[in-house]
Order: structure tokens, then sequence, then C-alpha cells
């Protein structure tokens, strides 16, 4: 049985019994959800316990691994220009369209309480980073002390700091450079390991913190999820058909039908693996073969994109942090939605390529603005779905982007598909 099937089937069996508590006798629900919450909340923290180390050693690791070479750098640089642009689209259109159409979502005044009671302290720490002011915000980007923050879990300005050591990394010497890369990617791959080994125990985490949920929401809890799969799925599609393929018509050059054509099966072989390192070698079959591509583009742009560039996680990072606000009765303010966009945007680098990858790395994302992580539990158990479609806007993105910076560069010859 795949671990996606056992995931799901744990939500069911836990909103199952979470509504049949809640329904039979409410005292007994609260007690049941009093009694399995420390799993759930032991499965949120272990999930938490790799995600600082992971975030700083990939952005270190891919920032100073990311290409030499004339040709390879001005392609990697207006690459990067292309990342940025995209992923604040997609990000932008998720903080946009989120606050209203979860603001429709209706969650009991009681269990709302009951919920932010048992997020105490991170229900504090939202309404601390409500008061800062811009320039508060914009001094706390660069921390005096790294570790300190590390301590803190200022994921933000960790994040800053790992982006300005990659960067000098670069100009180091290349022997220094290499042993310190080679230490931060085993930290990074080690981490990946653990991630996967909590991923095998999911279920019975997912199961730990829906119970509760649902045993505290009862059917509203329900409602609530179904909107946030049909938003994310939808949004994803839209913003795949409104703002990428029309990109890659107008910026790159290339004819809707054909990028379309191009793009379908790297589109399918990620809404199936849910996974854009699994559609690489589609999307560089498609720009070789389909779109005549850039050698440079098709062997090194797209690779780093695949690893990097995840356009759709931007979208659900910042949809799944409004939805979690929602669920636990928390008002965000304009400067905090700014900080979920931009934490949303430099996390999204470092998403692990795994199915799944982009809820847990929602972490660092709901801590830059203090709003209670125990919701990626819940989100976890649902993602299959939304995971799919973001997945695909993924590859899409990647493709799109390849033909913009493929602007203006000389295309290879076209290189026959593989019979």
């Amino acid at each position: 049985m795949s671990l996606t099937t056992r995931v799901l089937l744990a939500l069911a069996a836990g909103v199952g019994v979470g509504l049949g508590l809640s329904e039979i006798d409410p005292a007994m629900s609260r007690s049941v959800a009093a009694v399995v919450e420390p799993v759930g909340t032991l499965f949120v923290n272990a999930i938490r316990m790799t995600v600082l180390p992971l975030v700083v050693s990939s952005l270190i690791v891919g920032i100073a691994t990311s290409g030499s070479g004339a040709s390879v750098a001005k392609i990697g640089g207006r690459g990067v220009i292309v990342f940025l642009i995209l992923l604040a689209a997609s990000g932008a259109i998720g903080a946009l369209i989120a606050p209203p159409v979860l603001s429709r979502v209706n969650v009991d005044p009681a269990a709302i309480e009951s919920l932010r009671a048992s997020a105490g302290s991170s229900i504090d720490a939202a309404s601390g980073n409500a008061i800062q002011t811009p320039v508060q915000w914009l001094v706390s980007l660069v921390p005096s002390n790294p570790f300190k923050a590390a301590a803190d879990g200022a994921m933000l300005p960790l994040i800053m700091f790992a982006l300005v050591f990659g960067l000098a990394l670069i100009s180091a010497p290349a022997a220094s450079r290499d042993r310190i890369v080679t230490i931060f990617r085993a930290v990074a791959q080690s981490m990946l390991v653990l991630v996967r080994w909590l991923l095998v125990v999911a279920p019975i985490g997912v199961f730990a913190l829906a119970l509760p949920l649902v045993a505290r929401l009862g059917l509203s809890a329900v409602g609530a999820l179904a909107t946030y799969v049909v938003l994310v799925s939808l949004a994803a599609i839209a913003f795949s058909l409104l703002v990428l393929y029309p990109a890659a018509a107008i910026l790159g050059g290339v004819s809707i039908r054909d990028f379309a054509k191009a793009a379908a099966p790297a589109q399918a072989v990620a809404i199936s693996a849910r996974s854009s390192l699994a559609a690489l070698p589609a999307l560089i079959d498609a720009a070789r073969t389909k779109l005549n591509l850039p050698e440079e583009v098709a062997g090194f742009f797209l690779p780093l994109a695949s690893a990097t560039f995840r356009v759709g996680a931007t979208l659900g990072l910042t949809t799944g942090c409004v939805f979690i606000a929602r669920l636990y009765g928390i008002d965000i303010s304009g400067a905090q939605l700014g900080t979920i966009l931009l934490t949303a945007i430099i996390t999204s680098f470092s998403i692990p390529g795994i199915p799944g990858g982009s809820i847990i790395a929602m972490v660092p994302v709901l801590s830059s603005v203090g709003l209670p992580v125990e919701g990626i539990g819940i989100l976890l158990g649902v993602d299959t779905i939304p995971d799919m479609f973001r997945t695909a806007a993924n590859v899409t993105g990647q493709l799109t982007a390849a033909t913009i910076v493929s602007r203006g560069a000389p295309a290879t010859e076209p290189v026959p598909a593989e019979v």
C-alpha cells in the first residue's frame, strides 16, 4: 500500500472517529482529543526539527554550486530574475484570492477558541509579530547573531544569512569552498533521510492531528478542508493557463499550441509522481526535440530549475498559511501577508523534491509570522490532490522559464527523439 493511500486512510479514520465522538459525546471527544493530541504534537515537532538544517544547508549548497562559465552564468542570472518574477506573481495571486475565499469558511467560534487554546504560544507569537513596524521588520532581516536567530526559530533572518553565506562561498578558494559545500550537502542529504523516515510514520501523525481537530470543529472542519483542496487545485490550474502559457508565448516566442504539446508529457509525469525531479527527463526531451532550445538551457538550466524553482509551491504556501490562520481564528495584517509572501518565495528554493515537500517547507513560512505550525499535519493529510496540480504548475513554470531565458540565444539543431 502506497504512502499516499495510508495517509488518506489515516486522515479518513481521524475525521471519522473525531466526528463520531463529537456527535455521540462532546465531553468524551474532548477527553480523547487531549490524549491523542500529544502524538500529533510529537510528529509536528519532529518535522520542525529537520526544517532549519535542511533549508539552510540546501540554500547554501544551491547557491555555492550554481554554475560556472560565462554562458552558463548569463543564463543562470537571467533565470534567477525570471524565477523571482514568476514566484512573486504566483505568491501574490495566492495572497490575493485566498483571504476573500477562505473568509467565507464557517468555523464555530467556540471551536476556534479551543484550537487557539491548544496552540497558545504560537498565537501569542502571531500577536507579537502584528505590531512590528515596517522599519523593524526590515532591520530584523539581517541577524546580528545567526546562531541566536536559529535558536529563536527566526527563519527569515536565517534564510537571509544562508543566501549571503552561499554568495560569499562562490568567491572563496575552490578547495575551501568544496570542503564546506561537501559538509552542507551531507547535512541536507541526512535531513532528507530524516524527512523520509518521518513520512513513513506520517499516517500516525495525521490521524493524531485530524482526530482532535475534527472533534473540536465537527462538520465545519470537513467543509473547510474541502474548500482548501478545491481552492489550491483550481488556483494552480488557473495560474498555469492564464500566466505561464501566455508568458511562454509572449516572452519566450513559442506558440501556446507548441508549448502545450511540449509540456504535456512532463505534466503527466508530474501529476502521477507528484515530483518535479521525476518529470525532468521529459522536460529535457521537450526542450531538445520539441522546442529546440539551446543546449545550455536543456543541459544546465532545466536541471537547475527542476531542483530549485517551484512556482506552484509558492502559491500553495501562501494559500496554506492563510487557511491555517482562518482555522485558528487569526487575523493576518497586510505586513504579515507581505512577510508570508517574501518568506514563501525564498523558502521555495529549498523545498525537497519529494511528494508533499512544500507542506513540510511551510514551517518556516508559518514561523515567520508566528502562525501555529500544528496545522501542517492536517494539510499533509489532504495534500494529495493539491500536490498533483501544484507539481504540474511547477514543471510548467520550469519549461516557461526555460523558453524565456532562451529568447535571443542561438538554438541548437533539433535532436531526434529516441524510438
